[in-house]
């Protein structure tokens, strides 16, 4: 029995609420469980110096977590005057999961950047990031569509992210905090609408897990991400209709 009760390859409750940040491009409020996190997409019209005469744009993420988003009190990086390894890690799984789906040649010289911060931390942080930041980015990307700025909006897909893993429960679909600091092995899987694979993170913490362990790792992932694309279509078709 998992300690929240819910069957192996059972999602936490998702909602993604938009327009919660009223003067971005694009914003969404997702929380799945306990973890919410705030998306929200600026864009401007520059790119960066690598990029210059190119044609063109960039995509690109920054990620933090609030003090208190966790049991104790954790230091504002800022303050410490250098951002953390993970922190570094996680904005940069962000920014290559949004990019994978953006065409950005179509973008044209122009960047987009994703702030994702954390508001509640109860496992999953960076999976709910880069689902929450895909709204945020297509609504961004709609109003520029809207203003004609752009002639289509230049998505080639649709991403999201799930973690997996193996606990004394078996294997099983988005962990929790409880179930992530106990896990053998914890995986995230950052997957398409149309079936890619744009990334993989796994790790075994106490002994090495099978293939067969993995495959079926997959296969529970594949499932959950079905329950955030459509929690992404709904919301940005509600933000549309509004």
């Amino acid at each position: 029995m998992r300690p929240s009760g819910r069957a192996h390859d059972a999602m936490r409750s998702v909602t993604i609420e938009t327009g919660f940040a009223h003067h971005a491009e694009g914003s969404a409020l997702i929380r799945v469980g306990g973890t919410e996190v705030l998306c929200v997409a600026s864009i401007e019209q520059r790119v960066p110096p690598f990029l210059k005469g190119k044609g063109s744009g960039w995509v690109t993420a920054e990620y933090g977590m609030l003090p208190r988003a966790t049991h104790t009190r954790g230091s504002r990086e800022a303050a410490k005057g250098k951002q953390s390894g993970r922190t570094q890690e996680i904005q940069r799984l962000i920014g290559r999961s949004l990019r994978a789906v953006t065409d950005l040649k179509a973008l044209g010289e122009m960047s987009i950047t994703l702030d994702c911060d954390v508001l509640n931390a109860d496992g999953g942080t960076r999976c709910a990031s880069i689902t929450g930041a895909w709204v945020a980015l297509r609504l961004a990307l709609g109003k520029l569509h809207r203003e004609r700025v752009l002639t289509t909006v230049p998505l080639i897909g649709q991403v999201a992210a799930v973690s997996c893993g193996l606990t004394n429960a078996g294997a099983v679909l988005d962990l929790d905090y409880v179930e992530d600091s106990a896990a053998a092995a914890d995986t995230n899987f950052v997957l398409t609408a149309a079936g890619g694979i744009v990334e993989i993170q796994g790790t075994a913490e106490e002994k090495p897990f099978s293939e067969e362990e993995f495959l079926t790792l997959l296969g529970l992932a594949k499932s959950g991400v079905k329950t955030l694309f459509a929690a992404q279509d709904a919301a940005v078709a509600a933000a549309e209709a509004a």
